[in-house]
């Protein structure tokens, strides 16, 4: 199993966007070019960001994107809601099809559904004890010291 790249880039791009939105504007090509995708990909997540409240997007001198929510009130838990679609909330796939005259394909979702729902839900809450704050907090100590 593999969460998509769109979490981590929808990371990247908050980041950016902090770091550096205010000297100059953060547009899709701006931050594809750090992020190393086509900026394409980069309006996709910007437009999920924005229609789940985390950032505003505008064109213009003045343009780019801007968080509208404090750091430490956007939690990597959200970041990951805004931008992973997982159909039915559930972040594992499950195969479609067993064999309801095998025994192990009848019971298979009575012995996994329980499991697979703690496991996710151990991982939304460490999500939700991270900040952005947090992240880009550390993220200015690392970049200030290759300066």
């Amino acid at each position: 199993m593999q969460i998509s790249s769109r979490f981590t880039i929808a990371i990247h791009i908050l980041i950016c966007v902090d770091l550096y939105g205010a000297d100059a504007p953060a547009t899709s090509e701006s931050l594809a070019g750090s992020i190393g995708v086509h900026p394409v990909v980069i309006r996709r997540i910007l437009g999920q960001l924005r229609r789940a409240g985390l950032i505003t997007v505008a064109r213009g001198r003045e343009g780019g994107a801007h968080i509208v929510r404090p750091l430490g009130e956007i939690t990597l838990a959200d970041v990951f809601h805004a931008v992973e679609s997982i159909g039915g909330d559930t972040l594992f796939s499950f195969h479609e099809n067993p064999n309801p005259a095998c025994p192990v394909g009848r019971n298979i979702h009575n012995v996994l559904d329980g499991h697979l729902a703690q496991i996710q839900r151990a991982m939304e809450h460490a999500m939700e004890q991270t900040t952005l704050a947090d992240v880009i907090a550390e993220t200015r100590e690392r970049v200030g010291g290759e300066a």
